[in-house]
């Protein structure tokens, strides 16, 4: 089968392009630059090259597949209308990669206590309703002919195929070694569900084959908090797991308002229920406490 897939150089879509190829799947991914192009070809994934305002190409790319998903850009709209556009009443899947954070809360580093299934209602933060929007966008064209499946991943760990790395973790580690210690906003007491990118991809590999129109699956396999994430840092870089505090302020100069508020000082507590009782997925990859200590990030350091 033919499968169109945005973001295949980045961390999600080159991860599953990958194994959509070891499995024999035909895999196109759209890329930008030519450098992008030479590392997914090493890999037996096609370039296309162009980008997510390329309508007209998206939705050719699209035709010619039998299975698009969209590993790009979880905000951008008119790219996913131009593909859905194109699947209309063919029937073909259409797998959009969401984010937790939907759910998250600004919390300025402190717990709470709000845990979300994929059934739980929510409100959105303003910095996240245009995401829910466009999400609920994406399922209702099931109403059009279109398997359309999203998946919404937590936070995620592990070692990629094309981009070895998401951001959280790697930020807190180098934040770490440049002050000599890791740091967390506030208490750190703000907790993140977690999931490993093998297990992630073997949850797009089951929603590619089987998940229904209309399906929506959190992905995650465990929960930390950040504190508990930096001493696990501060451990593996020899600091002994001491961590230090730090302010909200502090941490937009380092990362910017919207990450340090909506992601490194938030909570994004969710279950993924259906993932499992509909697909059977079962995540076997190590913790991410587990990972920190002896895994992709002790290379990496």
């Amino acid at each position: 089968m033919k499968v169109f897939i945005t973001g295949a150089s980045g961390y999600i879509g080159g991860a599953v392009a990958a194994r959509l190829v070891g499995l024999g799947y035909q895999v196109t991914g759209l890329v930008r630059s030519a450098a992008g192009a030479d590392q997914i070809q090493k890999l037996g994934i096609a370039p296309l090259h162009g980008t997510l305002d390329d309508a007209e190409l998206l939705a050719k790319a699209a035709g010619a597949a039998d299975i698009v998903v969209n590993a790009a850009n979880a905000d951008h709209k008119p790219a996913a209308t131009a593909l859905l556009d194109a699947l209309a009443g063919s029937g073909k899947a259409f797998i959009h990669t969401s984010g937790s954070s939907i759910v998250g809360s600004r919390a300025a580093g402190e717990r709470m206590d709000a845990i979300y299934e994929e059934n739980t209602p929510f409100t959105p933060s303003p910095a996240r309703a245009a995401r829910v929007a466009l999400n609920e966008y994406i399922l209702s064209a099931k109403t059009t002919g279109v398997r359309s499946v999203i998946v919404c991943p937590s936070l995620i760990y592990g070692l990629g195929r094309v981009e070895p790395h998401s951001m959280q973790v790697p930020w807190l580690i180098a934040l770490a070694r440049k002050y000599g210690a890791a740091r967390h906003i506030g208490s750190g007491g703000n907790i993140w569900s977690n999931v490993h990118i093998e297990d992630l991809v073997a949850l797009y590999l089951l929603a590619v084959r089987s998940a229904p129109a209309g399906a929506f699956y959190y992905a995650e396999n465990g929960e930390h908090s950040m504190r508990e994430v930096c001493q696990a840092i501060s451990r593996m870089l020899g600091f002994g797991g001491n961590t230090q505090t730090m302010t909200l302020e502090q941490a937009t100069v380092e990362w910017g308002e919207g990450a340090a508020h909506d992601t490194m000082a938030s909570n994004s507590r969710v279950r993924a229920v259906r993932a499992r009782r509909e697909l059977g997925w079962a995540p076997t990859a190590p913790s991410l406490l587990e990972e920190i200590a002896h895994g992709c990030y002790v290379v990496a350091t």
